[in-house]
């Protein structure tokens, strides 16, 4: 079971154009997300700084009306990390249920379906009605695996979000350190009750068949 944003979807071309948009360099931009970031402050305590009172929901609106036919907040295949389908193509190849299911709004459903990924399914959870770190979310990802939770693998980037819950529901848990967050929580103490750390979707196939043998 994957997550999707700095798991299968690079964010770097998503907050550039946000940087661009709220006219901030993509540097500051990126400087002041990592500083509320290492602070476990919200992501969006960043835009705030740079926009005083920003709304997501009014900016996003105000955006889809200026371009329309832009990507804005959203992504495409061209964001895939590259290791994305040799990986997940690997894992089907060795007999393994490949299921994809994040945080994302019920856009990005078909978004993802578009790419075509070697996976069996694929769930965001504006369309389940829960999010993470929620324990109803890993519910629904164990009943959407069709295993028990000790049979489930939760691939993510974040500690909060992705492995700590998943591990409190019973399932086991790899953290990938990209993306901001990913090399962040990769250093902390807690980093440890993930059952495995991983530079990236490549590592993952092998990391399964050492724990089978």
């Amino acid at each position: 079971m994957l997550d999707v944003g700095e798991t299968l979807v690079d964010e770097t071309r998503i907050f550039e154009r946000w940087a661009d948009r709220l006219g901030v360099p993509r540097l500051a931009f990126f400087g002041l997300m990592g500083a509320v970031l290492a602070e476990d402050r919200p992501l969006m305590d960043a835009f705030r700084l740079v926009k005083p009172g920003f709304d997501l929901d009014v900016e996003s609106a105000a955006w889809l009306a200026d371009e329309p036919g832009s990507l804005r907040e959203n992504f495409d295949a061209d964001d895939l990390y590259a290791d994305v389908r040799p990986a997940l193509s690997e894992l089907r190849a060795m007999g393994l249920s490949v299921v994809v299911a994040g945080n994302q709004p019920s856009a990005a459903g078909p978004s993802l379906a578009a790419m075509d990924l070697p996976a069996d399914r694929i769930h965001v959870s504006e369309d389940w009605g829960v999010s993470k770190p929620d324990p109803a979310f890993f519910a629904r990802v164990v009943d959407a695996a069709g295993a028990t939770p000790a049979e489930v693998l939760y691939v993510g980037d974040r500690l909060d979000n992705d492995v700590l819950p998943a591990k409190r529901a019973g399932l086991r848990a790899a953290l990938l350190r990209r993306g901001m967050l990913g090399y962040l929580h990769a250093g902390r103490p807690e980093a440890r009750q993930a059952d495995t750390v991983l530079d990236g979707l490549a590592d993952l196939p092998g990391w399964i068949a050492d724990q089978a043998d």
